[in-house]
């Protein structure tokens, strides 16, 4: 009689499901969201981030001013360029009289855009090349891992430089940053997915599938992948801190989204003459930097700690 390889689930430790105070057993995720939510910070730190994000979308709601508009109901406010904060204008107005909350809100949308496209396309890049070399070993191993050292050893910031140059990625703005960008955060998730395939593979979930002649595919993507999600998630999580301000260093250096359209990064570089006299257009768009990566961190700590397998907490209400 044949077996349906769709009903194989991973064979978990023989333990007590953990049980909550009216008796009731705790499913991984009600389990994951239990320590999640003991994690003040990380749960403050989302709802910011949240916040942020949400702010970024709907700003035309919140700001009549468009990013480049220099102009307020038929006249143009550049006599009141460079004027500090205000019950009109919260973040002050720049030296050509621009809305500086409209424009960080603007350039939120660019660098939160930046920092999850590339995250996510790093997280997959790695995922797939530490999947193939921790279960397939061998030859497929060592060719895998020594393309990741050769990136591994390439001097990032320079090539960030010399990649943003060329005309196909230059020309293409904030997408052509996500490529380049991605092309050098794939590197850590594949060492890390590797390490766990490499312990995972010999595990009985896996033996059973063999065993009733699931194909490699299938037992890489279907059975051990989804019991890697911990530690991918927890890394992307993390990934989109360390693009956030790899992008805003190529900004604000010259090398990444060209104005008129903001971003955090050359919001600050066109500041920079105006530091001394005008702070606060270097205040507003460098503290959007620091809270963001901040909560991010955080985040990832809080997710770290709620995808572990190995914590115990005392089931309570």
């Amino acid at each position: 009689m044949a077996i349906d390889t769709d009903i194989i689930e991973p064979l978990q430790p023989l333990a007590a499901a953990p049980v909550a105070a009216s008796g009731e057993s705790l499913s991984t995720r009600q389990l994951a969201w239990r320590r999640f939510r003991r994690h003040r910070l990380a749960l403050a730190s989302a709802v910011l981030l949240l916040l942020i994000g949400v702010a970024s979308v709907v700003v035309p709601l919140l700001s009549k001013d468009s990013y480049h508009q220099t102009f307020t109901a038929g006249r143009i406010v550049a006599p009141f360029a460079h004027s500090g904060p205000s019950w009109k204008h919260w973040f002050g107005v720049d030296e050509i009289g621009r809305d500086v909350f409209t424009r960080v809100l603007y350039g939120g949308r660019i660098s939160l855009m930046v920092g999850v496209s590339v995250a996510l396309s790093a997280g997959v890049i790695g995922s797939i090349v530490g999947a193939l070399a921790g279960y397939y070993g061998g030859w497929i191993d060592n060719l895998l891992m020594r393309v990741t050292d050769l990136f591994l050893a390439l001097p990032f910031l320079v090539i960030l430089i010399v990649g943003s140059r060329v005309p196909f990625i230059a020309d293409r703005g904030a997408l052509g940053i996500v490529v380049i960008l991605s092309l050098f955060f794939w590197m850590p998730l594949a060492r890390i997915v590797r390490g766990v395939f490499l312990s995972m593979k010999e595990k009985e979930f896996v033996e059973a599938a063999r065993s009733v002649g699931a194909s490699n595919p299938r037992i890489i993507f279907g059975q051990m992948l989804p019991n890697a999600l911990g530690p991918i998630i927890v890394n992307a999580t993390l990934g989109i801190a360390g693009a956030i301000l790899a992008e805003s260093a190529l900004s604000f250096l010259g090398f990444g989204v060209q104005p008129p359209l903001p971003t955090w990064g050359n919001l600050l570089l066109e500041a920079q003459p105006f530091a001394l006299t005008s702070p606060y257009l270097t205040l507003f768009p460098g503290l959007f930097i620091l809270a963001t990566v901040l909560c991010v961190n955080f985040l990832g700590d809080g997710l770290r700690d709620a995808l572990d397998p190995h914590q115990r907490i005392r089931a309570r209400e």
